[in-house]
């Protein structure tokens, strides 16, 4: 496919999003799991992922939810969540600030009484998402391919219980993301995490420069990868 073409579909399956009927959101799957990453690795958690994304890293391991998904309602998504009665929920995707419907979700989420997380890729404002739900920045790096995404105002607003994680593709990467967390005094305020681009850059690679860096950053695996393979689904 062309890069026009692609262009094109990619715009499409966004315009898609914007003809669901109010109250419901385009959902690729619901399943529960453990926790693979963040500091509540290891949790069993139940995971809401959403369909669509604007954003093409060159890393992606979900481009299945790029475009295949069903409508739902939030009456009945919150029914299936609430029905696995754990009490941690996270809200992935794709990109989930995609569809505004979701702040709903995650309210009605957090007013049942569950700890939520939402991932998010960092390309939109975080600013309406409910002060309750814990956000996972992603900041994107140039190894990436999508580091011009990035939306740097959501730096200003993360509060305490938000966490801040960089993909590491190299060692430019590496260095560009110390940079960041540097220059936006992100340790002084959330926990910031850093993971290796799973299947390029070796584990004990990305583990020997942050011990060399001397800085209290977060090294994580992708727990779910390790159990259960990079190309799984529903884990």
């Amino acid at each position: 496919m062309s890069s026009e073409a692609a262009d094109a579909t990619h715009s499409h399956r966004l315009k898609l999003l914007e003809n669901r009927a109010p109250g419901t959101l385009v959902i690729h799957e619901v399943y529960r799991s453990l926790q693979g990453e963040g500091t509540r690795a290891g949790l069993p958690c139940v995971f809401v992922r959403l369909t669509a994304c604007q954003m093409r890293c060159v890393y992606c391991d979900t481009p299945h939810a790029f475009h295949s998904g069903s409508n739902r309602t939030i009456d009945s998504l919150l029914a299936d969540v609430l029905a696995w009665d754990d009490p941690l929920v996270q809200i992935t995707g794709g990109e989930p600030l995609l569809q505004s419907d979701v702040h709903s979700l995650m309210c009605r989420l957090a007013d049942a009484g569950r700890t939520v997380i939402l991932e998010t890729g960092g390309g939109l404002d975080i600013r309406p998402v409910d002060p309750r739900v814990s956000i996972i920045l992603d900041v994107k790096t140039p190894g990436s391919g999508e580091s011009q995404a990035n939306h740097w105002p959501n730096l200003d607003h993360l509060k305490p219980n938000d966490e801040v994680k960089f993909v590491v593709c190299d060692r430019p990467d590496f260095d560009w993301s110390l940079e960041m967390i540097r220059d936006h005094r992100l340790l002084d305020r959330v926990p910031v995490l850093i993971s290796p681009n799973f299947g390029r850059l070796p584990s004990v690679e990305l583990a020997q420069w942050v011990l060399e860096s001397r800085l209290p950053l977060r090294m994580q695996l992708q727990l779910h990868k390790l159990l259960w393979g990079a190309t799984r689904r529903g884990v």
